[in-house]
């Protein structure tokens, strides 16, 4: 499956009514095309920064729906106060545990390897990583994301709250500088957000 994420950097003023106009205008829109999976949503309230992600069946219908999505991503974009950086992704891993709750939240991870080494860091990761964060108090779900010719990765790991994630921060840190590092996988960014809508329909693939 792949997914399109459309990051916006926002007026965190604007956020209750940007993630409304989500609910209630793009997400039906998005959902009605052909292809599309589910939705999800991420949300900074202190920066304003959003990653609203939809999920397709294939790379056939990433592709044919590039020229539909737009207005609605730039009006969405809009409604949020800034501006629509999208990129689209191979899913290369999911799992979960529960559906996220009320209050949940995520921390994602931006990566960078060599582009041929994307797939055994990935198996890494699935193999690795994937089992011990079904330890982890309130742990819901995880999805990593790539883009094989870029050697790009993004992970996403959520928690049923913010005080589970905080309590996962050092596993969190390992992996940054011990794992990852020791696989040729550089972390490039990292960010905690409100998990604030969780429709993104992708199947397991642990």
């Amino acid at each position: 499956m792949y997914a399109r994420t459309t990051t916006i950097d926002g007026d965190p003023r604007e956020l209750a009514t940007g993630t409304a106009y989500v609910r209630e205008q793009s997400m039906p829109a998005l959902r009605g095309m052909t292809g599309c999976v589910g939705l999800s949503m991420l949300a900074s309230r202190n920066s304003g920064r959003s990653i609203v992600t939809t999920s397709w069946r294939d790379e056939e219908a990433l592709g044919a729906s590039r020229d539909g999505v737009r207005p609605h991503l730039e009006r969405t974009a809009a409604a949020l106060g800034g501006r629509p950086d999208v990129q689209e992704w191979e899913i290369a891993a999911m799992h979960r545990v529960p559906e996220a709750p009320h209050g949940a939240c995520s921390r994602v991870t931006w990566l960078r390897t060599d582009p041929g080494a994307v797939q055994r860091a990935v198996d890494a990761v699935r193999l690795s990583l994937m089992p011990k964060l079904d330890d982890l108090p309130g742990f819901c779900s995880v999805s990593v994301m790539v883009r094989r010719a870029d050697g790009l990765a993004v992970s996403a790991v959520s928690y049923d709250s913010w005080a589970d994630l905080e309590e996962a921060a050092e596993g969190a840190r390992e992996f940054r500088e011990e794992f990852a590092p020791a696989r040729g996988i550089d972390t490039v960014d990292t960010a905690d957000f409100d998990l604030v809508l969780a429709h993104l329909g992708v199947p397991e693939t642990l």
